[in-house]
C-alpha cells in the first residue's frame, strides 16, 4: 500500500499564532505545507522566509513544504534555499526558460525540489523537467486564495502524471493543493496523489488532530476496497 502523507497548509491557520495552530495537531501530520504568495504572481500575500526560518528553530525536525507561489525567483528563491525548509516547489508559470535551472540550484542546495501547475497549465509544459523533479503539485484550485471549490478536472493531471511515473520510472510524489476535504480526499488518492495538503479543512475545524487521524483512516480503507 502506498504511503499518503498529509500536509496541513498554515495558510489556514491562525496568523498571529502559527505555532498553538500547529501543536494543536498533536503530531497527526507528517508535513507543514507553506504557501509563500508574493501579490504579484498571485493576488495575495502570505508569509516571507523569516517564517519558515522561525519554523526550522522551533520544529527543527519537521519536514516543511515551501510552496513559492512568486514572481522574482532570482530575488526571493536564494532566501528559501537559505531558510531551512526541506522542499521547494516552484511553478512551471514562472520563467518557464529557467524551470531546470532553477530546479537545479535547489537540488545543488540539498533540498528537494518540486514544479507546480495552475489549473488551467497542461502537464506537457513539465514533461521535460519530470525526471529532475522530486515533487509535482497540481493546484486543485486558482491560487492565491484559501476556502475555494475543489475542481474536478484537476484529478485527470493527477492520472497523466502518475501514469508517466509509471511507464518512465520516475522518482517524483504527487501533491494536490485546494480545496480538499474528507469528501474528495479519497478520490485525489485513488487518482495517484501521495501527499494532500489542507487548509481550512484542518485549520478550521474544532478538533484539527481529529480531522487528521479520521481522513487518514479513511484513506486507508479507501486504498484497500480500491487494491
Amino acid at each position: 500500500m502506498r504511503e499518503i502523507l498529509l500536509a496541513p497548509s498554515l495558510l489556514g491557520a491562525d496568523p498571529l499564532n502559527l505555532e498553538g495552530s500547529i501543536k494543536a495537531l498533536n503530531n497527526n501530520y507528517d508535513w507543514l505545507h507553506l504557501d509563500i504568495m508574493d501579490g504579484h504572481f498571485v493576488r495575495n500575500l502570505s508569509f516571507g522566509p523569516d517564517v519558515a526560518k522561525a519554523l526550522r528553530k522551533k520544529f527543527p525536525d519537521d519536514f516543511i513544504d515551501a510552496h513559492l507561489m512568486i514572481d522574482e525567483l532570482e530575488t526571493i528563491l536564494p532566501l528559501f534555499i537559505n531558510a531551512g525548509v526541506s522542499l521547494i516547489t516552484i511553478h512551471a508559470e514562472t520563467e518557464p526558460h529557467l524551470l531546470h535551472a532553477s530546479l537545479s540550484e535547489i537540488k545543488r542546495a540539498g533540498i528537494k525540489a518540486g514544479v507546480s501547475l495552475c489549473p488551467p497549465t497542461p502537464v506537457r509544459n513539465i514533461e521535460s523537467v519530470l525526471e529532475l523533479a522530486d515533487l509535482v503539485l497540481i493546484m486543485s484550485v486558482t491560487p492565491g486564495f484559501g476556502g475555494q471549490k475543489f475542481i474536478e478536472s484537476s484529478l485527470e493531471k493527477v492520472r497523466e502524471l502518475a501514469s508517466l511515473r509509471e511507464v518512465h520510472k520516475y522518482n517524483y510524489v504527487i501533491e494536490i493543493d485546494g480545496g480538499i476535504n474528507e469528501n474528495n480526499i479519497t478520490r485525489a488518492v485513488l487518482a495517484g496523489c501521495d501527499v494532500i495538503v489542507a487548509g481550512s479543512a484542518v485549520f478550521k475545524n474544532d478538533k484539527p488532530d481529529e480531522w487528521l487521524v479520521n481522513v487518514r483512516t479513511k484513506i486507508k480503507e479507501a486504498m484497500k476496497d480500491f487494491e
